[in-house]
């Protein structure tokens, strides 16, 4: 038997605000024309199909139209709910489903209840895990006095093997977890609870694979069992990933064959830093003129509507940063208020966030300063300089 192991698809979540459907049904098209390609028996989804509990109309309609592509292209299905999904409403209508491919494990009654497929070895028993909240799954599990996730995974898997000791069966596990060694990218949800998120790859021993949903990027942590990693980078820290999906080939002795299956890339993502005008008139840069662009702008002075110049080229900005650049002297804060008017340490604080007040702005401030201290007073010795009041070291320091 051929399957393909996938997860994390999270239809309906944006970038930076930004509405990916489009992309997402666009990378589901991709996956059912590998499943084609690679004449795969079941494509396996473990976890968070969808990015929110109450996913929208448009974001099941996806769902349904990727399940149906891949239907199309001969596969069955077997899907587990993540932490991001709502696992009844996930699993709703799973016995109907199941009659037209799609297999779905949403609950704990059914952790070891197996989809089973039959090749000319025999039988593959797969086993869906859906992502288990500890203090709702331990009383379920019959593992009350357990706090982490250790402690309810450890109880669905010694179910498993309970009922795979009873079978002739080769074997596959689908988890949505955080294993030890596995690494995130920062697209993730946290999933801890009181602090212990993480557990051992042991804790799914006796099975021939295990396919694992929730972290975003692609990994191995044993030969048996692997991260998927999901459809497309959710963050500017995946830029450097490359997606793909496992292609996990099972014989009469279990696992003969894994092998990683790229996936094309929907649209890229690229983090640029420079001034505005740079980064419009570099013509290095064209080949991110259809990419998510962020841009960390070092402009001496905040550029006005920066976000729409920069969209003219590049029409996929999604975030825009400006980093003011630092001129460092070595004066330590406390000296350089030293001896400083409030109207100059105001005058100073709005060019460092902003940039120089003009004249109309130190006129307001030096108002809004009177209101606060009352009149300058004159110092004779100089013939006129105006002086609110001088700030004490001590005081500068503690602000």
């Amino acid at each position: 038997m051929r399957f393909v192991h996938t997860s994390d698809w999270h239809l309906g979540r944006t970038f930076h605000g930004v509405e990916l459907l489009d992309d997402q049904r666009r990378a589901l098209s991709h996956l059912a024309a590998v499943v084609a390609e690679e004449s795969a028996d079941v494509v396996i989804v473990a976890g968070d199909v969808y990015d929110r509990s109450v996913p929208s109309a448009d974001a099941v309609r996806v769902y349904d139209e990727g399940l149906a592509e891949i239907a199309e292209a001969g596969a069955q299905i077997v899907i587990t709910s993540g932490n991001h999904d709502s696992a009844t409403r996930l699993g709703a209508g799973s016995g109907f489903a199941a009659a037209g491919g799609l297999h779905l494990r949403t609950s704990v009654a059914t952790i070891a209840d197996p989809v089973v497929f039959t090749d000319d070895h025999g039988e593959i028993a797969v086993y869906g895990i859906p992502y288990l909240e500890p203090d709702t799954a331990r009383r379920e599990l019959g593992v009350e006095d357990s706090r982490g996730h250790a402690g309810v995974l450890t109880a669905a898997m010694d179910r498993i093997r309970t009922d795979l000791a009873g079978r002739s069966s080769r074997s596959v596990v689908v988890a949505h977890a955080f294993v030890v060694g596995g690494v995130a990218t920062g697209s993730e949800r946290s999933i801890s609870v009181g602090g212990v998120e993480t557990v051992a790859a042991e804790t799914f021993s006796g099975v021939d694979y295990v396919a694992l949903g929730h972290l975003h990027s692609p990994q191995q942590l044993t030969p048996s069992v692997r991260y998927s990693g999901s459809l497309l980078p959710y963050s500017f820290g995946e830029r450097s990933h490359s997606k793909s999906i496992w292609i996990v080939d099972l014989d009469a002795d279990g696992i003969a064959e894994v092998r990683a299956r790229d996936l094309p890339i929907v649209r890229g993502l690229t983090s640029l830093t420079g001034t505005l005008g740079d980064l419009l008139a570099d013509a290095d840069l064209a080949a991110a003129e259809d990419h998510y662009v962020e841009a960390s702008l070092t402009d001496p002075i905040r550029p006005v509507d920066a976000m729409r110049r920069l969209r003219e080229r590049f029409p996929f900005a999604v975030h825009v940063q400006w980093e003011r650049p630092h001129v460092g002297d070595g004066v330590d804060y406390r000296s350089r208020v030293h001896g400083r008017t409030d109207a100059q340490i105001v005058a100073s604080f709005v060019a460092d966030v902003r940039n120089a007040a003009n004249a109309t702005e130190r006129d307001l401030i030096d108002r809004g300063l009177r209101a606060v201290v009352g009149e300058p007073e004159a110092d004779g010795d100089d013939g006129g300089e105006l002086v609110l009041f001088e700030i004490e070291p001590d005081v500068a320091a503690s602000a």
